[in-house]
């Protein structure tokens, strides 16, 4: 299997600079994925390269054109021959998790639409859904609203190419963290905390357990800790 590629469109391409930072450089500089960022002015007409308008209907603020969004999909797509999962950000979208982030991970091709203003013309997620070298996804990181797409891609970036087999330096991390731990009937638990040294620091004491070297009993105290913690954040 080739490597996976992962694409982002934006009007502020800038904005993706810490792509080539820490693991994400890495993998790059490692040939473990490759990464691209589009600008999607470049793609659109005029002096002013304007890649927005008023929207139908009225109301405030401007919508994306969608003429500059499928010429920067289509020459982003042209450049591998892989079936393409086209990620579209929008707080309409489903909520990004571990389980997608998985799913992700596992794709050879995925291009992020980053919009910005009151979002992408919809006809971009209706004309590539259409097509059937196209899956598109309507992805939310959560319940709130951001100024465009960067922030959302480089936070789905972090979490999907992690994943990816070769990318962190110890592989077994991935088996204990929040949200890919198990409980009862398959829950999904976040993780227990942790500690270092020194044993003692400002009146507070690491856990008598995790001193103990009794495995047995280090794994039962995590595995409650996980699962009490998930009960709070469900409170």
């Amino acid at each position: 299997m080739s490597k996976p590629r992962f694409d982002v469109i934006s009007i502020f391409p800038e904005y993706l600079a810490p792509l080539s930072l820490s693991l994400l450089g890495k993998a790059q500089e490692n040939g473990l994925v490759d990464i691209g960022v589009t600008d999607l002015r470049v793609f659109a007409d005029g002096a002013h390269k304007s890649v927005d308008d008023t929207p139908y209907g009225g109301g405030a603020g401007m919508v994306m054109s969608p003429e500059p969004w499928a010429r920067a999909i289509d020459s982003v797509a042209e450049q591998t021959d892989a079936h393409h999962d086209l990620v579209i950000l929008t707080p309409a979208g489903k909520k990004f998790d571990q389980a997608l982030a998985y799913e992700l991970s596992q794709r050879d091709h995925v291009i992020f639409a980053c919009g910005r203003y009151e979002g992408i013309d919809y006809r971009i997620t209706e004309h590539y859904r259409e097509n059937p070298e196209f899956a598109v996804r309507e992805i939310s990181i959560g319940d709130y609203v951001l100024n465009g797409g960067e922030v959302a891609a480089l936070a789905i970036l972090e979490s999907v190419i992690r994943l990816i087999p070769g990318v962190l330096g110890n592989p077994a991390s991935l088996d204990e963290e929040s949200h890919s731990i198990k409980g009862e009937n398959d829950e999904q638990l976040v993780e227990y905390p942790s500690y270092t040294k020194p044993a003692e620091w400002r009146g507070l004491e690491v856990p008598a357990v995790l001193l103990s070297g009794n495995h047995g009993d280090i794994a039962r105290w995590r595995a409650e800790q996980s699962a009490t913690r998930t009960r709070k954040l469900k409170e």
